[in-house]
């Protein structure tokens, strides 16, 4: 699969690699967009939209080695040899799996706020509720969608983020796949050893990097270093992104 992607040209290479930044769960190419906007100036950047998500095919299994190969099916269409990856939450999880599937097409590997473990928990059935009460409403505007949810959520953050998904009356993510498919994207299946350096960017409030998940993640990644991000939650980069970019920078110039 060919993922729908947006391609921008560095404003001065440098001979850096190219830059993948690959969004989360219910998200779009735009998501990482506050990063794009940075690194452009001296790396080529390729957004994707994930499988079931934004404008990329729609498909019933949403497995890490099925989007792990849909990237490698990009960067062979992009004629992209070797690539840095960077993925917040699911699409941290994707280029993780990537490192088993083709380690020797990584450069470097950025993973924000995601471990590669199997979490054993739902944290967005609400949000799934909200999105079914917005399609059985047959909301014609996101203002209209955002009065529907706030029924169900109280995170305005989490509400807009989720709008940006809403186009002309309808979700622009594969709801019914992503439902059916949720195990496998709280999931996870240990992978070989990528012995090279990682990033991890973990929020400082959030639940998904914590020190009980240190030894499955160092056994995968026994290089990697965690900088984590004081007073941020799980949208990191959002959040913080000044701080997100620093310690990027800090690990691209290595």
């Amino acid at each position: 699969m060919n993922l729908h992607t947006r391609a921008q040209t560095a404003q001065n290479l440098h001979n850096n690699s190219p830059i993948v930044l690959v969004h989360g769960l219910f998200g779009s190419l735009d998501n990482l967009g506050i990063l794009a906007r940075d690194l452009v100036q001296d790396h080529d950047i390729l957004q994707v939209d994930m499988r079931n998500h934004g404008l990329s095919e729609r498909d019933p299994e949403m497995s890490y080695p099925a989007m792990a190969q849909d990237l490698l099916d990009t960067l062979n269409a992009h004629g992209i040899d070797k690539a840095t990856l960077i993925g917040h939450s699911m699409g941290g999880k994707a280029v993780m799996a990537f490192t088993a599937l083709a380690p020797e097409r990584v450069d470097k590997l950025v993973a924000i706020d995601i471990a590669p473990v199997d979490y054993h928990v739902r944290r967005h059935d609400e949000i799934f509720a909200a999105i079914n009460a917005v399609t059985e409403a047959a909301c014609p505007s996101r203002q209209k969608a955002a009065e529907v949810m706030r029924s169900y959520l109280n995170e305005e953050g989490v509400i807009q983020f989720l709008l940006k998904s809403f186009v002309d009356g309808e979700w622009r993510f594969n709801v019914p796949v992503l439902w059916d498919q949720y195990p496998h994207i709280v999931g996870w299946e240990t992978i070989p050893a990528w012995d090279r350096p990682a990033l991890f960017i973990p929020g400082g409030n959030s639940p998904y990097v914590t020190p009980e998940y240190r030894d499955d993640l160092l056994a995968q990644f026994p290089q990697a270093r965690a900088h984590i991000i004081a007073g941020a939650g799980h949208w990191v980069h959002a959040e913080k992104p000044d701080a997100v970019l620093r310690a990027i920078r800090r690990y691209l110039a290595e």
